[in-house]
């Protein structure tokens, strides 16, 4: 365009005013009259006036696909040979074998894997049947290793677990319903130790019991408890005709469960690993299980001595089931461990054993003279004053204590007190952890009733 007049701008590029020859096919030479060239007489090229543009009037069409114009020579010369044939595409990665893919399993079920791993384990899954079925298997068993659920397993899969396959098979040679609690019992003590180290084996623990109308305790090792557990455990297999587990060194003569702790614990405090108690133990009660389980029906009436006491051989494995736990929590309270308390039937069972005692606990504080002597003798046989016990909770029910004879019977009319508590709680007076006159009880009806009762509660418990 032109600027004020005077000025004349052109591009110092263009040819048009250049005494240059004109290419009639240059696009950027204006042809014809009146196009802005020179003109026949030789006059001054015309500028024509501006033009709108092309985009003024709408979006431009898409232009037409222009042909690539030959390279010049000089750059020709420049630019590497064209490929006689294109290059190949590299090839697609083979997937992983079975076996790797197999050996990503576990690591796939923790979802450990990585981003790819887990997209091919779980390809091959949709066509690998076994794998599918292993995949399963591991990912339930990676539920049981939550962090947030304790370790210690169901105490009631053991339960289930026998009953689905004795519900399928029954057991040619089943164990007594008697022998069940202290199998129960002795299985869950043998799973916690078999996680302790040697130091945990060495930590103290504090056994308590009630003697005399006070406390008692004494102070020993894991390992002491499991030589205890196992000495006394011996009056059973010894009533059975097995071997003596403390050997040479059981006492001579009638020995109760005090004098043969004692003694075990001598044998043991000679430098050998604490833990070496553990398996003797495990394999005596093995034993005392398979022993009584061939044995036949009759052999549940046998008696077992205990010191200057005796039982039947039931009530035995009932005790000896009450003791492992008791003193499994003691362990698993010294190295701060929970504990699980037995089955509901298998405690009913106990606490049942405890109930049925008492009588015969009642009528030894009275020949040691810590019990006032009975209101009026009573024939054997015969119903007499009656209390009633009430456990409430798991294991819990309702018995009627005698008080006056323990040949007596209690009968709901003669009841003259009643005393109600948690399975719990009665359990752990009767292991002497509880004293008597800090037991949380319901208590109604003659007072002097209610205390011998729970003071005999508190006696059956021992070393």
């Amino acid at each position: 365009m032109n600027g004020p007049e005077g000025w004349d701008r052109r591009d110092p590029h263009d040819r048009r005013d250049r005494h240059e020859p004109h290419d009639p096919h240059d696009p950027g030479v204006p042809q014809g009259p009146g196009t802005g060239g020179a003109s026949r007489s030789g006059g001054r090229p015309r500028i024509p006036s501006p033009r709108t543009a092309a985009e003024d009037a709408g979006p431009l069409p898409d232009a037409p696909p222009q042909p690539a114009e030959p390279p010049a020579p000089e750059d020709r010369a420049a630019q590497p040979p064209a490929p006689a044939h294109p290059a190949p595409e590299p090839p697609a990665p083979a997937p992983p074998s079975h076996r790797i893919l197999k050996s990503l399993l576990g690591a796939w079920a923790l979802a450990a894997c990585s981003a790819e791993e887990t997209a091919a384990v779980e390809e091959h899954l949709t066509d690998c049947a076994p794998c599918a079925d292993e995949a399963l298997r591991l990912r339930d068993a990676v539920g049981l290793l939550h962090p947030a659920d304790p370790l210690d397993l169901d105490p009631l899969l053991r339960s289930r677990v026998l009953e689905g396959c004795l519900g399928r098979r029954p057991a040619r040679i089943p164990v007594p319903e008697w022998a069940a609690p202290y199998d129960a019992e002795a299985a869950k003590l043998d799973a916690l130790l078999s996680d302790m180290g040697e130091a945990e084996w060495r930590a103290a623990v504090r056994l308590r019991w009630f003697q005399d109308e006070r406390p008692a305790e004494r102070h020993t090792t894991v390992a002491g408890v499991i030589g205890h557990l196992m000495a006394v455990d011996g009056l059973v297999a010894t009533a059975l005709g097995l071997g003596d587990p403390l050997g040479a060194a059981a006492p001579h003569g009638p020995a109760g469960p005090g004098d043969r702790t004692e003694a075990c614990w001598q044998a043991i405090a000679d430098g050998r690993a604490p833990h070496a108690t553990r398996t003797p133990w495990r394999d005596q009660s093995h034993t005392l299980i398979r022993t009584v389980s061939f044995a036949g029906r009759g052999i549940a009436d046998l008696t077992v001595p205990y010191g200057n006491d005796r039982l039947p051989l039931r009530d035995a494995f009932l005790d000896r089931a009450f003791e492992c736990w008791v003193h499994a929590g003691d362990i698993a309270e010294a190295v701060d461990y929970p504990y699980e308390a037995p089955a509901p039937g298998h405690l009913h069972l106990m606490v049942d054993l405890a109930a049925r005692l008492l009588p015969r606990a009642l009528a030894a504080r009275r020949r040691a003279g810590l019990a006032p002597p009975p209101q009026r003798l009573v024939e054997a046989g015969a119903p007499g004053r009656t209390l009633h016990l009430e456990v409430e909770g798991c294991g819990g029910g309702h018995w009627y204590i005698s008080l006056d004879s323990p040949g007596a019977v209690g009968t709901p009319d003669r009841t003259v007190a009643h005393i109600a508590l948690d399975s719990m709680e009665f359990c752990q007076l009767a292991a002497g952890h509880v004293l008597p006159e800090e037991t949380a009880a319901g208590q109604r009806g003659e007072p002097e009733a209610i205390r011998d009762v729970l003071f005999a509660t508190a006696s059956l418990s021992r070393l």
